[in-house]
């Protein structure tokens, strides 16, 4: 079951469960398409990774104990593990290499 991140780990905009504008990394790193677009330029700042449009958890209960009400998403906030400069000068280094291939 994801983790569903309540914000954006670089600008901390909220970002609830049903957020379409909600990006993941392979490790859940959580961020805002903005940031993800215009900052990160597709490159997380933990992991080097790319992204991809968070799931959105069902609102309505249609399979039993399967909807965002019985799988709540994390209240925790998360925040950047590196200073802004470094995010800058480790996206700068690795946004030209292809996801698939970092």
């Amino acid at each position: 079951m994801l983790e569903l991140r309540p914000n954006c780990e670089y600008c901390d905009k909220d970002l609830p469960p049903n957020a379409p504008d909600a990006r993941i990394c392979s490790y859940e790193c959580t961020f805002c398409v903005e940031c993800v677009e215009t900052v990160l330029h597709n490159v997380c700042s933990n992991c080097g990774g790319g992204f991809v449009p968070r799931p959105i958890l069902p609102a309505t209960e249609r399979r039993p104990g399967l909807c965002v009400a019985k799988c709540p998403a994390s209240r925790t906030r998360v925040h950047l593990s590196y200073p802004r400069e470094e995010v800058a000068r480790f996206g700068a280094m690795v946004r030209d290499i292809p996801p698939e291939k970092r």
